[in-house]
């Protein structure tokens, strides 16, 4: 069983066999979040797909207090280490078998860069699999080719998928993703936070529904068993 807390755009926690995922932490700035509280959250991991601020935002403050071991791109843990930030682990394109189960760091079709500009990599995505739960975070990214892999590297359960558009897939293009990728049951992200990404959340859902496919549209603060 898999445990995923909603805080907003693409950030959330997902608890795996008492560990805690904590993904792209975003919180302070996005006024659709206002209500959650940083300093509550707590992680063992922190995964980052990409440089860009609405996926950056609060990554240092939490990293610093929960000491959590931060997993990402090399340009983005190279920055990290530059701000303090020592309990790391770079990545490429490839895998990597942890203490909780084998992460694969996968393309995604999206620009990365820091708030100021500079490079930050590569943006990707992350398949988790585990004896526990298979999940597949595709990351900021347009429908691609590519997501026809997934299913070589694990039998996927859950995939959190982006679904608003303009900046990434919007809901017709994650329902072919999800075809892709094998799996009939996707959480949305990155949607309704900025204007270019508002959706109409009854018609995503229900181009998910005549396919015989499940779209769940989290809600900010709460907390769902999958």
């Amino acid at each position: 069983m898999m445990n995923f807390t909603f805080y907003g755009q693409s950030c959330f926690l997902i608890e795996i066999n008492h560990k805690k995922f904590l993904f792209d932490p975003f919180i302070t700035g996005n006024e659709l979040a206002k209500n959650i509280d940083i300093n509550s959250i707590e992680a063992d991991y922190i995964l980052v797909s990409h440089g860009h601020g609405d996926h950056t935002a609060d990554l240092i403050p939490i990293a610093q207090r929960t000491g959590a071991l931060v997993i990402s791109n090399f340009e983005i843990i190279t920055w990290l280490q530059q701000q303090g930030i020592t309990n790391v682990h770079p990545m490429n394109f490839g895998s990597y078998t942890f203490e909780f189960g084998t992460l694969t760091y996968m393309q995604a079709l999206h620009s990365s860069s820091f708030p100021d500009g500079s490079y930050a990599g590569a943006a990707g995505g992350f398949i988790l699999a585990s004896p526990h739960h298979n999940f597949y975070y595709s990351g900021d990214t347009s429908l691609m080719l590519d997501m026809q892999l997934v299913p070589h590297y694990a039998r996927i359960d859950t995939a959190i998928l982006p679904i608003g558009g303009n900046f990434t897939m919007n809901p017709r293009d994650a329902v072919k993703a999800s075809d892709f990728i094998q799996c009939n049951n996707i959480i949305g992200v990155h949607f309704d936070t900025f204007g270019y990404i508002k959706i109409d959340h009854a018609a995503a859902a229900d181009l998910f529904k005549e396919v015989g496919k499940t779209l769940l549209i989290p809600e900010i603060g709460h907390s769902y068993n999958l």
